[in-house]
């Protein structure tokens, strides 16, 4: 199918689906309205694991909706890990993602911003998602992948994704590969930042 060329949410779905397989351990680090959570679901399928953050209980609630709906077995609630399969919703500050992570993680996603719907002046903070990246990049799997969505529109937001910018550019080039996507005509458009993570051969 025809990726639309400025969607850069779709880029980053179709950036990921490379490096996941059935059985896979996958990340949302922004529920939202479950989009996300529901494309990782279809890639890791039911042998595998998504563990899908929000500080926003409605975002949950809507999320796992979404997923009970198209078949995901759903975990919500306390003592949530990524031991076993299925689909696991934790109301939790990304920042927290280490205290989660059981086995290494194949891929990830951030979708940056406030939730679609929702409360505006609620949105994510540089620090906590700069601190999540951290804790993803030494847990990730070599040949694994971590895509951010960034959004200039709200307050803050160019801010934050610059910050996430200039996190990927310091990487170490000889363990990582990192790329950016963004549309060139249009400045207040979200822009797509790509992690991956070299295996030890290459």
């Amino acid at each position: 199918m025809k990726t639309q060329l400025t969607h850069m949410v779709s880029w980053a779905h179709r950036l990921l689906a490379e490096v996941l397989q059935p059985g896979d351990l996958a990340v949302d680090l922004t529920s939202g309205n479950g989009h996300d959570t529901l494309f990782l679901w279809r890639q890791v399928g039911v042998t595998g694991t998504v563990l899908s953050f929000d500080l926003q209980p409605q975002a949950l609630i809507a999320s796992a909706q979404r997923l009970r709906a198209e078949g995901a077995v759903v975990v919500c609630g306390e003592g949530i890990d990524a031991a076993t399969a299925g689909v696991r919703f934790v109301l939790a500050d990304h920042a927290q993602v280490n205290d989660y992570l059981i086995t290494a993680p194949q891929a990830a996603i951030a979708n940056l911003g406030f939730l679609p719907g929702g409360d505006q002046t609620l949105v994510t903070r540089p620090q906590s998602t700069l601190a999540a990246l951290r804790a993803l990049c030494a847990r990730l799997v070599g040949g694994g992948r971590i895509a951010v969505v960034a959004y200039s529109g709200h307050p803050g937001g160019r801010e934050e994704g610059e910050l996430v910018e200039r996190f990927c550019a310091e990487l170490p080039p000889e363990q990582w590969r990192t790329i950016k996507l963004t549309t060139l005509n249009r400045r207040d458009a979200p822009w797509l930042m790509v992690l991956e993570k070299k295996m030890h051969h290459q």
